[in-house]
């Protein structure tokens, strides 16, 4: 059996090729890098902040007690309103007081009247004496009678400054200039001495007192942190406090810091420290919750990272990606330390000209090459304090 070959035309073979390559898929389209913009990081000076929580206080308190006992007739302030210092507030009726000093005046003045008589009695029979004119025992006894009689002089004058003193009492005056509070008795009450009860309070709210807590803890963290060099202290900064109100505005006059309790409270684990501002338009009263912003130190090579750039992992990392070698994305763990603005100050992870992604993160993952430009942030106005 004779087996005849297959021959196939060449305009066969030709279709038959072009079939096979009309199968074939066709080639994907390349897509190109991502676009993100990264900031080059770089070092500067920044102050280092933290927030304290604490409570307004006035800077002086004066409870307003009389101190004789009295009627009052009138009350001459209105409630809530602000009293000069030595204006009048209550007055007590003074009429038995004005009668005890009058009679104490009489009393004085008839002492003095007595005076005379008996200094020239005694300096007469004293001469008499000399030349045995008279006898020793009668100028003894004219002395004698001399000597009661200034006694009973200045026991008039002790009783007649005693007497104007409880008159000068029954007018009741502002100790100091403040705003005073309700008032806790009307005109007609009877008061006594020194009562337990005061009449009504005054307080002074310019300047004001802000009492803040901070934990021993922070204090040890920032004597290393001062220690190691890692910041620096300027005592003109530290001495600056600006305030943050409890509806997040902010406190338009900067305060001064006062002092440090040299005591940690053992049930808190905290010291107290006192802040002064100015409060001329009263905005401040006392007992507001508030927040302290003061300045720890200085960090001169400290890093800052915009807020939007990190991010956290399932771990609960803080992370931040980085455009690296190649200009492909890599991804750091860093270590964050307190907020500056919108930024935070980054204390591991980062170095000054890494380029940290800030916008399109949502369009790379690590290991992928992207075309990268150069983020211009905004000024911060938090930022603008000028760090010596």
């Amino acid at each position: 059996m004779h087996r005849h070959a297959v021959r196939i035309p060449a305009f066969g073979a030709l279709a038959l090729a072009a079939a096979l390559s009309a199968c074939k898929p066709p080639a994907q389209p390349q897509m190109p890098a991502p676009e993100v913009r990264v900031l080059t990081l770089a070092a500067s000076p920044v102050e280092l902040t933290t927030e304290l929580p604490g409570r307004t206080t006035p800077s002086a308190v004066a409870e307003i007690r009389p101190q004789v006992n009295g009627l009052i007739l009138e009350r001459r302030f209105v409630e809530g309103s602000d009293v000069a210092k030595g204006s009048l507030l209550y007055q007590i009726d003074p009429a038995p007081y004005k009668s005890a000093y009058d009679q104490a005046a009489a009393a004085l003045a008839n002492a003095e009247a007595a005076l005379p008589a008996l200094r020239s009695r005694a300096e007469r029979l004293a001469q008499l004496a000399e030349i045995d004119a008279a006898g020793k025992q009668d100028a003894d006894d004219a002395r004698a009678a001399l000597l009661r009689g200034e006694a009973a002089v200045a026991a008039a004058k002790a009783a007649l400054e005693s007497a104007r003193i409880n008159l000068a009492y029954t007018p009741l005056r502002a100790p100091i200039s403040g705003r005073i509070g309700r008032s806790n008795v009307t005109a007609g009450a009877m008061v006594t001495a020194y009562q337990p009860v005061p009449l009504a309070t005054v307080q002074q709210l310019d300047p004001i007192y802000v009492d803040v807590t901070q934990s021993s803890a922070e204090l040890l963290r920032l004597r290393k942190l001062l220690n190691a060099g890692t910041i620096r202290a300027d005592e003109s900064l530290q001495r600056r406090v600006r305030l943050v109100l409890e509806d997040g505005s902010a406190h338009k006059h900067e305060g001064t810091f006062q002092f440090r309790d040299v005591t940690v409270d053992p049930a808190t684990g905290s010291v107290m420290l006192r802040m002064v501002f100015h409060n001329p338009e009263h905005e401040l009263l006392p007992g507001m919750y508030v927040r302290a912003v003061i300045t720890e130190g200085v960090n001169d090579r400290a890093i800052l990272v915009p807020q939007q750039a990190v991010t956290r992992n399932t771990k609960g990392e803080a992370t931040a990606l980085i455009v690296g070698a190649g200009d492909k994305v890599e991804e750091r763990i860093i270590q964050t330390g307190p907020a500056r603005g919108s930024s935070w100050v980054v204390t591991a992870g980062l170095q000054p000209g890494d380029r940290v992604i800030v916008e399109g993160l949502q369009k790379v993952r690590p290991g992928v090459p992207v075309k990268w430009t150069e983020f211009k942030p905004q000024p911060d106005p938090q930022l603008a304090a000028t760090v010596r």
